[in-house]
């Protein structure tokens, strides 16, 4: 049975080659292929699923340089309350460990603008780290405003302070919050806004840039939003192009679940509707989207759907599976 997925994805065997303390709570895992191996391309915003058990997988922005093309960096958080994957990566990864990867995936690229604004809430800096660096090779203006809960907490600040004043620091305990309104000021014409942190702050972002062109914001969130009720509440089916097979799909069962179920080996990671793993193409009918990924107008485009979470607004659909 063939295995479906994005970008037909396989499993990259990584040794950490170094492990270091970036801020309180925070640390950075080098990651290198074996024998030094040329590691998949990526660009600025991507990032990669890290296996540390069985079936313990988490999602980690890389926050290297992409022109490097044998290691790769991710910086994981102690989450407070974490499911096991912060856990193993602060108390038991060491230097030499051997970790498997996938990807690098990207649903949070950096498109063209002429000029930037990025916004970063704690970990957040990850996938921001290399498109300020991105912009500055393009030549293309950009500010970042970068908040968290201490100064101690927030990563790279040394990596940040060679730009000088573009980069506003502004940590909780000295400054309060952030202050959206001054930085973002009023909408401007092709510049994107480019934002990733905890849920409080993406919501205060989007409100503040709802006058903004369609298109302007873009957002990564590390956890799902809050849904919504789905808008058929009963059973709906789903058909197979490639086979012509058709599965009833009930309330309490996700997509992905009725196919794993039945052998239909889909490549699935955060089953959350935030990594894009099982993203699948859409042949006929309308989804009912419910991830936190596709924009606004990739949902209404309805060519691609997550199969994770995402349901049906009618009675059949068809999936390029």
């Amino acid at each position: 049975m063939p295995v479906h997925g994005a970008h037909d994805e396989v499993d990259l065997k990584l040794t950490v080659s170094r492990k270091v303390v970036l801020a309180d709570g925070v640390i950075g895992l080098h990651l290198r292929g074996q024998e030094g191996e040329v590691l998949p391309g990526w660009a600025p915003g991507a990032h990669i699923d890290l296996q540390f058990g069985d079936d313990l997988v988490r999602q980690y922005s890389l926050c290297g340089d992409p022109r490097d093309e044998t290691t790769w960096h991710v910086a994981i958080l102690r989450e407070p309350a974490s499911r096991g994957g912060s856990a193993h990566a602060h108390e038991r990864v060491t230097d030499g460990t051997q970790l498997t990867a996938r990807g690098p995936r990207n649903h949070f690229d950096l498109v063209p603008a002429s000029s930037y604004r990025f916004i970063a809430g704690g970990i957040g800096i990850t996938p921001i780290l290399p498109m300020i660096r991105e912009a500055e090779r393009r030549g293309v203006p950009w500010e970042l405003l970068y908040g968290g809960r201490s100064r101690t907490s927030m990563a790279f600040l040394d990596d940040l302070a060679a730009f000088g004043e573009r980069v506003r620091i502004r940590p909780q305990d000295e400054t309060g919050l952030l202050d959206l309104v001054a930085f973002l000021g009023d909408p401007q014409p092709d510049t994107a806004v480019y934002c990733c942190g905890p849920e409080p702050l993406l919501q205060a972002v989007e409100k503040q840039c709802e006058q903004w062109p369609p298109g302007a914001l873009h957002l990564e969130r590390f956890a799902p939003k809050d849904l919504a009720e789905p808008v058929l509440h009963g059973a709906f089916e789903v058909e197979l192009n490639q086979s012509g097979q058709i599965f009833t799909i009930p309330p309490e069962r996700s997509i992905l679940e009725v196919l794993h179920e039945a052998g239909i080996e889909v490549l699935a990671s955060c089953k959350e509707g935030t990594c894009g793993t099982c993203e699948t193409d859409v042949v006929e009918g309308e989804p009912d989207h419910r991830d936190s990924l596709l924009t606004p107008e990739e949902q209404a485009s309805n060519e691609t759907m997550m199969i994770c979470v995402s349901r049906s607004k009618c009675a059949r659909l068809v999936l390029d599976l």
